[in-house]
């Protein structure tokens, strides 16, 4: 069910009121059916990219290297992208470049669109998680997502209705039992660090981005806690149109079923973009799915275990990474 714009929390940022983007060939790209409905008061954040390549300028007179090559893909209001591929396959890089937060030294190229203008994003309408946490040890739970309230939500909002937001906020993401206990570091213990994890999302979610980039957020997390943080961010995507892009690793496989769209990388190439589902289904469209290609993943087996074991070419004498190409090609 979606909930119309007018009932959107005061503090959520008003995003651009650009049309719709076109997708890769001209073809147009629908949002999913749970957020059209409110797409004409309330576009929300439509991401497009499309052959995005990163470089480091090489150091000691030596050629840049290649991070990323050729890369394209969207993500729509209210679903979530899961960016996966091998440890050192450019997640984090093609991440940074979607949120414009590449450093010196790193060449970009390519079409990055916002509603399909070259803009940036307002100012509090987007939102990064960190694979590092930074925090204040000093400071408790409540504390440090009370203080974060009063710093980033307007000034018209009440005093009372922040503490209340602020606390909804702890107790989606579990932390209601550690809401007193100091954050701690690594001279004073304090909570665990996946409760750290949870707290740098919890911060993050107070304004209710209309885009939220996720670099590793299921990363120290167990099993359990990890579909209870994504299944929760997945919800709000799909109540309040929030555009989700998130960098994972190796997620469970009920962490992988929440995922709408999947961007599976392999040394700063593009292996499979679309329909997470699609990926171990036949298609005549893509000739990148993987039973096409004569690589099913087994019943019972986790997709994402398949998935990379078969793209990975650090460790197989003979890499199916070879031989998946050379089926793709």
């Amino acid at each position: 069910m979606v909930i119309p714009p007018s009932t959107l929390p005061l503090w959520a940022p008003t995003p651009s009121p650009s049309p719709a983007p076109a997708g890769f060939d001209g073809v147009v790209v629908e949002p999913s059916p749970a957020v059209r409905a409110g797409m004409e008061d309330d576009p929300g954040v439509f991401l497009t990219w499309e052959d995005v390549c990163v470089t480091v300028d090489g150091s000691y007179g030596r050629e840049p290297v290649s991070i990323l090559s050729g890369i394209s893909g969207h993500a729509a209001p209210g679903e979530v992208l899961a960016i996966m591929g091998p440890s050192g396959c450019g997640k984090t890089t093609l991440l940074d470049a979607l949120a414009g937060r590449l450093g010196p030294g790193i060449n970009e190229a390519g079409e990055i669109l916002i509603n399909g203008r070259r803009e940036k994003l307002a100012f509090g309408t987007s939102a990064y998680v960190t694979q590092e946490i930074m925090l204040m040890s000093t400071l408790s739970v409540r504390e440090a997502v009370y203080y974060s309230a009063q710093l980033q939500l307007p000034e018209t909002v009440p005093a009372a209705k922040k503490r209340a937001h602020a606390e909804r906020v702890i107790r989606e993401m579990g932390l209601s039992d550690a809401m007193d206990t100091r954050i701690g570091g690594r001279i004073t213990k304090g909570i665990s660090g996946g409760q750290r994890k949870r707290l740098t999302i919890c911060i993050e979610m107070l304004t209710r981005p209309r885009l939220l980039f996720l670099d590793e957020p299921t990363s120290g997390l167990d099993s359990a806690a990890s579909y209870h943080v994504m299944s929760h961010i997945a919800r709000i995507a799909a109540r309040e149109g929030m555009t989700v892009v998130a960098a994972v690793h190796q997620p469970s496989g009920d962490v992988f079923e929440l995922f709408h769209s999947l961007c599976l990388l392999a040394y700063g190439r593009t292996v499979f973009f679309g329909e997470a589902a699609h990926a171990t289904e036949v298609s005549i469209s893509s000739p990148f799915f993987f039973t096409q290609t004569g690589f099913p993943c087994p019943n019972l087996r986790n997709p994402s275990d398949h998935f990379l074991r078969t793209i990975n070419k650090d460790f197989d004498e003979v890499p199916l990474f070879i031989i998946f190409i050379s089926c793709c090609e």
